[in-house]
Order: C-alpha cells, then structure tokens, then sequence
C-alpha cells in the first residue's frame, strides 16, 4: 500500500494506538516534517500532555534521538519510540514557523495569513479530527490562557493557535557549529524515500505539517509533500 501523502505546505493529524508504529517517509528527500504528539484519554486529546524535545534532550543527553531512543513527553513519560531512521538528520532545536516568523522575514500580509506556516497547520490538523488546543488558544479579548479560562474561551471565536509546541522536525538540517554557541538553517541532505519510524508507547495524536517554509533554504527551496504509514 502506498504512504498517504501529507500535502505540501499543509498538516494532519494521525490518530495512534499504543503499540502502533507511524512511518513518516520523506518521498523527495527534501521536505521538512513538522511533528507533534499529545496524549489521548478516551476520545479527547489532552493539550498540556505533550511531546517535549527539551525533556527529551535532558533524558537522552543528545540533541537528535537515535535508533533505540524514546521521546518523552512534559511529565516525563514515553510517548514515541524510534524504531528505524534512515536519515539520521532532524532538529529539536528550532521552533514551528508562525505568523511572525514569515512577517520577520518581509513577507506582506504575513499576520493576517497569506502565508501557510506549520503552527497554522497543527492548528487545521487538530480541528480535522475533532480536537482542539483550548489551552494553547488565545482571543481577542487578550485572556490569560489558563485553566480557569478554557470554558470562556469556548464560547469565543478562536481561528488559529498563537502558540505551538516545540515540534520534532523531521529531516531538518541544523548543524550546530564547532564553537558550540551557534547554529545555521541548511539545506536537506536527504535522499528521496528515507524514513522514520516511530512508535507509540501511548495512544497519542500526532500532528505533522509539510513545512511552507521557502523563504530559507531548509527545504531547498521548494516545499513538496511527504507521505505516512500506520504499521
């Protein structure tokens, strides 16, 4: 069976049973994956329960998990295990481009969307599968987005998150410099049809967004789809 494809510039989400394994493929070699988990309690997702790359670098001591390692979640906990890498180039470093980001970078019209960005996509690919990051959502009337403000902010038109978590990029290259002060967005050294494969050590949401990035030349210059399996 062939990978489903996760379109170029856009995101979904991928619902995962423990034990499953989800096959992200890098179909031309040179696209960025965004990639996000949170924990699943029956049929709702729950938001503060995430992927954390700084608790996963402090748990393995590295900045890019190996063949073998697990990734954990804010609490502490495994939440995804990698099973096989053929790439061996990704980033935990680097935040999931946004508004500002592309608005930073000169593009018109940057604040008010007319630029796919991946916090835009984790966003869209939640809402597709019913889930909402009530906590990571703010409005217009400026709340303190806390718990206290989840039953509020329902009753609010909410469009898009202003704030996603660190993803886990995918086939990003970020080489941390000799110095060990600085770093550099690089083009893909991929090649096409390496993977990863990653599994689930809870029921989890996964989220992923083919980065629209191609302002810098981490997608050489060209955002293209990637695909997906469920083993």
């Amino acid at each position: 069976m062939a990978p489903t494809i996760i379109p170029a510039r856009h995101g979904l989400a991928i619902s995962l049973k423990m034990g499953q394994t989800l096959k992200i493929v890098n179909t031309h070699g040179t696209q960025v994956i965004d990639t996000w988990a949170f924990t699943v309690s029956g049929s709702k997702i729950i938001s503060q329960r995430t992927l954390s790359l700084s608790h996963t670098r402090a748990s393995l001591q590295r900045t890019i998990p190996l063949v073998g390692d697990s990734l954990y979640s804010n609490e502490r906990k495994k939440m995804l295990t990698v099973t096989e890498d053929t790439s061996g180039v990704h980033d935990t470093l680097i935040a999931a481009c946004d508004r500002w980001r592309y608005a930073e970078l000169g593009v018109e019209g940057a604040l008010e969307g007319s630029h796919r960005n991946c916090t835009d996509n984790l966003g869209e690919g939640l809402e597709a599968v019913g889930a909402h990051l009530f906590l990571l959502y703010h409005s217009s009337s400026s709340l303190d987005c806390g718990v206290q403000c989840v039953a509020r902010l329902r009753n609010e038109r909410i469009e898009k998150p202003q704030f996603a978590p660190q993803p886990l990029n995918l086939f990003m290259n970020i080489p941390i410099h000799e110095n060990r002060t600085s770093l550099s967005f690089e083009a893909p050294t991929g090649k096409k049809g390496e993977y990863i494969c990653l599994k689930a050590e809870l029921d989890l949401v996964v989220a992923v967004s083919a980065c629209p990035q191609d302002i810098l030349k981490i997608n050489g210059g060209e955002c293209k789809d990637a695909g997906y399996e469920i083993i």
